[in-house]
């Protein structure tokens, strides 16, 4: 299995930055895509960014050019630098891997347990 432990979520004024981290552990064979999604209240979660393993990047075109998302393969830890942020950015953000895992035949999927940021106006 795979655990996700998500740091660096808060409250911000508009127009500030903060920095989220996610760490994965576990008996993870290859990472193949680490990513960000975000949901708002009263909103469906929705793709933020993700890198994937030869460095592709996807970003939301609501966040491109405002965040930047980055990875340390040595410490299997995705990054989600989040400057110029506004109101319409706050929600919980949660952390997703797709791993192959020992043991497990295929591709699995993780999630963190989610970190708020809310950003003021």
């Amino acid at each position: 299995q795979v655990q996700l432990v998500e740091s660096g979520g808060g409250l911000v004024q508009a127009g500030g930055s903060l920095r989220l981290s996610c760490a994965a552990s576990g008996s993870i064979f290859t990472i193949n895509v680490m990513g960000w999604y975000r949901q708002a209240p009263g909103k469906q979660r929705e793709l933020v960014a993700v890198l994937t393993a030869g460095g592709t990047t996807i970003y939301a075109d609501s966040v491109k050019g405002r965040f930047t998302i980055s990875k340390d393969n040595a410490k299997n830890t995705v990054y989600l630098q989040m400057n110029s942020l506004k109101p319409a950015d706050t929600a919980v953000y949660y952390c997703n891997v797709r791993a192959t895992v020992v043991g497990i035949r295929g591709e699995s999927e993780y999630w963190g347990q989610g970190t708020q940021v809310t950003v003021s106006s």
